[in-house]
């Protein structure tokens, strides 16, 4: 094994939970957690209590995750929760993302750093609008590994036919999207069937529980194999009588590896040069990796500004036309000729919205008129001219320098989370941006 990779090396699991109001979800999680032994004393006593109150017998594990009194009261959850627990053999970070269709933006959002998604179904209902809107997500957002967790088996007496055939129809669904890994797994959240524990009632099911699932799926990437991409969060000048002349740049590396010596370009501007040296909290090292925060020291004196990007490799070429497929999460519209502020790693620059080229149809995947623009939870296609180059990657190459956030100028609100370059594996056809531009840009 590589340093780099030994160094690198993870049992970290980040992983999203999404399903659609009353599969189940919530008391999953706290199964999850409850058998997986990741409950507190005072905490499960606490479930325990307030279950007696309202004349359970039995502790409500669904009680240990929603944690708003509005979630509580309406039993259904809200607002994005982390989660995190460990067994002996991962540790863990849980997004606990919310079901009901009004806040699918918050789904997108625990989605985002995820590298598997548990999409959840009700065994009773089958695939459901939510369920392919959940799987959509998941693969515009490049999740690599996706769960499908067919819930309350136990209500459908543990039968084979009905699992089979939810799970045929997810996987071809999902397929068609371009996820590649999908695993379907039959459970009972609530009498812990094929969470933590294998079943009893289904021994016609031979895979793995879901904890085993989680504990054993391959995730994290080799940096040395990805192109390094370094924005600039900060410059450092210290100009003290120690250090006359030092400079420096400090960030997140976002993807790859940089060494001392290596030929970096910078861009927008395409200056090239080398890195003289690397700081790493407050040392010189010659190598640093993806997600190391450092401080870059470069051969030539050369002018970079936060927003700027130190990329080795192959480099993208700056552009101020941008087409994307983007998640519209505020209740606000995006029509064309919106101005926006468009935020970019650490950039962030004016935008046109030239075309809402189509929107998606969740259910049929079929492209429908961008006429009226994007409404709230809407994923659509968009052609967008910036009033500054910007140095993007196809979101499907980098999910770090392939994103970016459209911003309201007038209030800071976040209006849409976009993925520059193709989606869905290619599977859909981009239409031609037709729009002019105006005067924002």
């Amino acid at each position: 094994m590589s340093s780099t990779t030994e160094l690198t090396a993870t049992s970290l699991l980040r992983f999203a939970t999404a399903g659609s109001v009353d599969d189940g979800k919530s008391t999953l999680v706290g199964r999850l957690l409850h058998d997986s032994k990741s409950v507190l004393a005072d905490q499960l006593e606490a479930v325990e209590h307030a279950s007696r109150k309202r004349g359970q017998e039995a502790p409500d594990l669904a009680l240990l995750t929603d944690g708003l009194r509005a979630e509580r009261e309406q039993g259904i959850t809200i607002d994005v929760a982390y989660r995190y627990f460990a067994t002996p053999r991962r540790r863990f970070i849980l997004a606990d993302t919310p079901g009901h269709v009004q806040y699918t933006r918050n789904m997108v959002t625990g989605a985002s750093t995820a590298e598997l998604a548990v999409v959840l179904v009700d065994a009773r209902n089958g695939v459901v609008e939510q369920t392919r809107r959940h799987a959509a997500v998941a693969a515009l957002l490049r999740v690599p590994h996706v769960v499908l967790a067919v819930n309350k088996m136990d209500l459908v007496d543990y039968a084979e036919p009905v699992f089979a055939a939810i799970a045929e129809e997810f996987t071809a669904y999902a397929a068609s999207l371009g996820v590649s890994d999908i695993v379907s797994i039959p459970i009972s959240a609530l009498a812990g069937d094929n969470v933590v524990e294998p079943s009893a009632h289904m021994d016609w099911y031979g895979g793995p529980t879901l904890l085993e699932h989680l504990e054993t799926v391959p995730v994290g990437t080799d940096p040395s194999v990805e192109p390094a991409r370094f924005p600039v969060q900060y410059v450092i000048r210290p100009q003290s009588a120690e250090n006359p002349d030092y400079r420096g740049y400090a960030g997140q590396l976002a993807s790859g590896v940089l060494r001392t010596g290596d030929a970096v370009t910078v861009l927008p501007s395409g200056h090239t040069t080398t890195v003289a040296g690397i700081d790493l909290l407050g040392e010189a090292t010659d190598v640093a990796w993806a997600p190391q925060s450092i401080t870059v020291r470069l051969a030539e004196d050369i002018d970079i500004s936060r927003g700027d990007l130190i990329a080795a490799g192959p480099v993208p070429v700056p552009t101020k036309d941008v087409e994307a497929t983007v998640s519209h999460l505020h209740e606000r519209p995006l029509r064309a000729g919106d101005k926006v502020l468009l935020k970019h790693t650490t950039r962030t620059v004016r935008a046109l919205v030239k075309e809402i080229s189509y929107r998606i149809d969740i259910d049929t995947l079929e492209q429908r008129s961008g006429a009226e623009g994007l409404g709230v939870n809407d994923i659509g296609r968009v052609v967008l001219r910036t009033a500054e180059p910007l140095a993007l990657d196809d979101y499907t190459d980098n999910r770090r320098t392939g994103s970016f956030l459209l911003i309201d100028p007038a209030d800071g609100t976040t209006l849409t989370a976009g993925m520059a370059g193709e989606a869905f594996g290619g599977a859909l056809a981009v239409a031609e941006p037709q729009a002019e531009e105006g005067d924002w840009v």
